[in-house]
């Protein structure tokens, strides 16, 4: 049997990039996929394609940084599929702002800060409730490497939202343990997510790439099926006991 059969998975900012990854490794197992996003044409691009490799799939349009209607959509998939099992934060990244000090501007540290962290948030906030009722839940946070080292290819907006939201995560998992819901995150390093990442990546001369790839003992960047792969298995039962903890996933950088 596939190891999330029949679960209600939701994915955030799920529509392209690193949270399609995630959607598709999670119907690969069994889930049910819930795609949310920002941008209604790409959700029904992402659901057709997840319906065509046979995984279940519907789409919501849902800004994360807005309560209200985060909590419209995380009462539509209850009625409409009968749970909450799992929940993916995914939304977030840099978000195509400056990573030099003094080209960010308030407006670029409230996006990232916004999206990254209070997305979390709000969307833990009003789907918490309804794991609790069902005595169980998984919940994934998608934190980085920068939470608790530092980034390459982002600012200090960047950094600070996701050790916010590793912060998020141990304590949603301490209160909420006792109901049955367990609170995990996965912090990966620089992955070719989309072209933002592709181009800062191929901005940097040879000697910094070569650079980076040698703090990296596995010498190479990771690839968005080993960040989902990680998803998966915090999710599934075989991490049953596992909560409160960050998972690098970032080729032993950390240890540089």
């Amino acid at each position: 049997m596939r190891r999330l059969e029949k679960r209600v998975a939701i994915v955030t900012g799920s529509a392209q990039g690193m949270g399609l990854a995630i959607a598709k490794a999670l119907g690969a197992e069994g889930a049910q996929l819930v795609i949310t996003d920002v941008n209604q044409a790409q959700i029904e691009k992402a659901v057709s394609e997840l319906k065509d490799l046979g995984y279940p799939a519907v789409g919501h349009v849902m800004d994360v940084t807005n309560s209200s209607k985060v909590k419209a959509v995380m009462d539509a998939v209850k009625s409409e599929l009968g749970s909450i099992d799992i929940l993916v934060n995914n939304a977030g990244g840099a978000l195509n702002t400056p990573y030099k000090l003094d080209e960010i501007e308030e407006k670029h540290w409230d996006l990232v800060v916004n999206v990254n962290l209070k997305g979390a948030f709000f969307c833990c906030q009003h789907a918490i409730p309804i794991m609790a009722e069902q005595g169980k839940g998984a919940i994934v946070n998608i934190s980085a490497l920068a939470a608790h080292y530092r980034a390459s290819l982002a600012g200090v907006q960047y950094t600070a939202a996701k050790a916010g939201v590793e912060g998020l995560t141990r304590q949603l998992a301490y209160d909420w343990g006792p109901k049955g819901i367990r609170v995990t995150g996965v912090a990966p390093t620089v992955t070719m997510t989309g072209d933002r990442v592709k181009g800062l990546w191929e901005d940097k001369d040879q000697q910094e790439r070569d650079q980076t790839l040698k703090n990296i003992p596995l010498r190479r960047l990771s690839t968005p099926a080993e960040i989902a792969a990680a998803v998966v298995f915090l999710a599934s039962d075989e991490a049953s006991y596992i909560s409160g903890i960050n998972l690098d996933v970032s080729g032993g950088r950390y240890l540089h």
